[in-house]
């Protein structure tokens, strides 16, 4: 058993490679062979989202706070409040983040294929972050 206790793992800011605006990435459970699993709490500033990326086996996200919008490679920007649920298929191009107005907390689960886990994309546009 192994009991990861709040505050015994340091937040880390997102990467401007991969975020555009203030994203705080608090890691939940890294993944331990054999399992491929791995977890963040992961809080986007309002206006503030990934890149475009794709997950190898998929991604799942629960929202926990605020209110945020997720978008698929061809789909429209759909908004989502804490309770939702989304799951991204494996290699489905996507991006996720806060409303302009709003903060927005998801729990991030995804698991790695030989070693990897996400595919950074482009950045997502002002104009197609506000549904254009």
């Amino acid at each position: 058993m192994d009991i990861k206790r709040i505050g015994s793992q340091p937040s880390a800011r997102g990467p401007a490679e991969w975020f555009t605006g203030a994203v705080r990435i608090d890691p939940l459970f890294a993944t331990n062979e054999p399992a491929r699993a791995g977890g963040a709490s992961v809080t986007f500033e309002p206006g503030a989202r990934t890149a475009w990326h794709t997950h190898p086996l998929g991604q799942t996200l629960i929202v926990s706070a605020g209110c945020g919008w997720v978008q698929r490679e061809g789909g429209p920007v759909e908004k989502i409040r804490p309770g939702d649920v989304v799951r991204f298929e494996p290699g489905e191009k996507h991006w996720h983040g806060a409303s302009p107005t709003t903060a927005m907390t998801h729990i991030a689960i995804q698991e790695q294929l030989g070693g990897k886990a996400v595919d950074w994309l482009e950045k997502v546009t002002d104009e197609q972050y506000q549904g254009g």
